[in-house]
């Protein structure tokens, strides 16, 4: 029996819900600090070849998820977004436990793309909180359930290299799906959901959809706009040890010393994002989202011309705290330009835009650093920010415009 909405506690599901979100990021990024130790474990050998494979079984997880989240996002509409959570968990928890027994590359290999089409928790996740939180605070609840992900991917690693250590390899996969069991388990049991199943005759289109939003073209540019911040956040990170070994010189600490810095946005993001986001209620989600971006450019520039890697963690810890308020600003606006009906396809979408940027931040980052050098990295992020920061403004002052489809 569906319980009334008068009994539905959103806070609870919130709690719930990032505790989902955080093991989720988690269990996306623990693997990283012994991915290619697991390469070569199921029997990769030869520099190139491990660089190579280690590349692609990581990059896979998140093409294959922004392929599936349209479809996810779809039967959330159709069937309710816990079932769509409760999914997740169990799939990734068994994806997790088969990756602990896999024999060869090509069996990991497709784990890996299994585990981003059985993935989707944290947008089912902000969909089903966006439709319940009061709309006065949903810049808070968003900014908060983000801190989950970004938690997540950043102790992952840490967790998954102590594991490594301290259990062996083929462990921590085993030790990863029990942690997603019990997020099943919390989420079957704590999460409540008032959702009355939609016929599938009755659903809206993929352009019906699009036609319903009251401003598609800004929802278009919102989706733009996460692509292009995963861009700017994974064009820094295949280059960021090195760059920092430049600064640095030969220092016996440099594992460390990188290490620290590519957390600091993290740490930033983790303090700014509720503020932010509380502040975004208050003043508007659009303002807070014009200001990080445009701050983002501001310290961007420095990067470039740093000396020393102390004044590149400051400006990256200043950058993280710009950064935590930009995907729930445009979260915030998304379910102010949807009804509730159409919020998992359209959280879905931004999802697949985000896995995208996550592909290919990284692929652009490493091409211009080949050819240009490290400081430049940092200058054509900046660029792009700087158009996104534009482009932004620009979609956000438009008066909404229904967009006509090819046949109207």
């Amino acid at each position: 029996m569906t319980p009334p909405e008068s009994s539905i506690n959103w806070k609870r599901n919130l709690a719930i819900a990032w505790l989902g979100c955080f093991l989720t990021g988690a269990a996306f990024s623990l693997v990283m600090p012994f991915l290619p130790l697991y390469v070569e474990l199921l029997g990769v050998t030869g520099h190139s070849s491990l660089n190579m494979w280690s590349g692609v079984v990581f990059s896979i997880t998140f093409l294959f998820s922004a392929i599936a989240s349209p479809f996810w996002g779809g039967l959330a509409d159709r069937k309710g977004r816990k079932l769509m959570l409760l999914r997740s968990a169990l799939g990734m928890s068994v994806v997790m436990v088969l990756m602990g027994f896999a024999q060869n590359i090509w069996q990991f290999l497709a784990l890996r793309a299994l585990l981003g089409l059985l993935g989707g928790f944290v947008p089912n996740a902000n969909a089903l909180i966006a439709t319940q939180v009061p709309r006065h605070k949903s810049g808070w609840a968003l900014g908060t359930l983000s801190t989950g992900g970004v938690s997540g991917a950043l102790l992952g690693p840490l967790i998954g290299g102590l594991l490594a250590d301290s259990y062996g390899l083929r462990p921590v996969f085993f030790i990863t799906a029990s942690v997603l069991f019990v997020c099943f388990i919390l989420t079957l049991f704590c999460i409540r959901e008032v959702f009355t199943p939609v016929p599938k005759k009755d659903m809206l289109h993929a352009r019906q959809v699009l036609t319903s939003l009251k401003n598609p073209r800004l929802v278009l540019s919102l989706f733009v706009t996460t692509m292009i911040i995963q861009v700017a956040t994974g064009s820094i990170a295949p280059i960021l040890t090195l760059y920092v070994r430049d600064l640095a010189g030969n220092v016996s600490n440099l594992a460390f010393i990188s290490g620290m810095i590519a957390s600091v946005p993290g740490v930033a993001a983790l303090i700014s994002a509720p503020r932010l986001g509380k502040l975004g209620d208050r003043i508007g989600p659009e303002k807070i989202l014009i200001c990080a971006l445009t701050i983002s450019v501001a310290l961007l520039i420095p990067m470039s011309m740093v000396q020393n890697p102390w004044q590149l963690g400051i400006l990256r810890f200043l950058l993280g705290a710009a950064d935590g308020a930009l995907l729930p600003a445009v979260q915030t606006l998304l379910i102010y330009n949807a009804s509730n009906q159409i919020a998992g396809r359209i959280f879905s979408y931004n999802q697949s835009f985000r896995d995208i940027g996550n592909v290919t931040g990284p692929l652009i980052g490493a091409a211009i650093s080949a050819s240009y050098g490290f400081r430049t990295v940092f200058i054509v992020t900046a660029s792009v920010v700087l158009f996104n920061a534009f482009y932004s403004w620009v979609s956000l002052r438009s008066p909404p415009e229904r967009i006509r489809l090819p046949g109207e």
